[in-house]
């Protein structure tokens, strides 16, 4: 069974509704980075340094959602360990249910944010949790007007059109922000049977990135992509390996 990708991404993001000075102009995206997992460790400095750059802020929200099954508190306490010689602060957004994820405090949390950090762990519980949610909504939201979004792991995986089903390699739904693209996490230790079903299922021009751990797959806020840290980022595209530019303008 092929994947049948939906439309491609035919949205706008906000434009203008008045002027400040001569003009105002429409709100950018914010940065965004697919992490091929090993998060907050040595090798990702070199990324996340340039990330909390982006967002001119010192506070990473941290969303231990994907590790709920496996002490998400100790999640938070590392991230806060590996940011804080990066001279930046860790806020915990503690959303573990799907209650938590419709709470309006913790929406408010991530709308507020200027970078938010979506930690590795279970994407099938990741998914379940934040889809169509009030903290889904406003982490788009908040993107879209320029808040910097990380993923690593399964918080790359979910960010997708598609998504890599960690079981066999098939693919099903992900979220969504990312149109026509699956990412393919730790892809230095995936097997080649569950590469070679991913690649083979995908269709209809959709894009695999097979991310390494401690690497970033970078969006800037111009549309551009860019890779950084130690490993490297295969792209797919009709079976084939592909370049960086097949990635186009991903994400709107």
């Amino acid at each position: 069974m092929t994947y049948d990708p939906r439309p491609p991404f035919s949205g706008s993001f906000p434009e203008s509704t008045g002027p400040v000075g001569p003009a105002r102009a429409a709100a950018l995206p914010g940065e965004l980075a697919l992490v091929g997992g090993a998060e907050w460790s040595a090798g990702c400095e070199v990324f996340d340094s340039e990330l909390l750059g982006a967002a001119g802020s010192k506070e990473v929200v941290v969303l231990p959602t994907a590790a709920a099954y496996w002490h998400p508190e100790r999640a938070v306490e590392t991230a806060a360990a590996y940011f804080a010689p990066l001279g930046a602060s860790v806020k915990a957004c503690m959303v573990l249910r799907r209650a938590d994820a419709e709470d309006r405090a913790n929406a408010g949390t991530v709308r507020a944010a200027k970078f938010v950090y979506l930690a590795g762990g279970s994407v099938l519980h990741l998914r379940s949790v934040l889809k169509a949610s009030a903290v889904w909504d406003a982490l788009v939201e908040a993107w879209k007007d320029g808040t910097v979004v990380a993923g690593s792991s399964a918080g790359a995986m979910v960010l997708g059109d598609a998504m890599v089903d960690p079981r066999g390699g098939a693919l099903t739904l992900g979220l969504g922000l990312l149109p026509q693209l699956a990412v393919l996490p730790h892809a230095a230790s995936w097997s080649e049977e569950k590469t070679h079903r991913t690649v083979k299922l995908a269709s209809g021009g959709l894009r695999i990135a097979a991310i390494d751990e401690r690497t970033a797959l970078l969006r800037g806020a111009d549309g551009r992509w860019r890779v950084a840290g130690e490993g490297k980022v295969t792209i797919w595209l009709n079976g084939q390996v592909d370049g960086i530019d097949a990635l186009g303008e991903a994400g709107g």
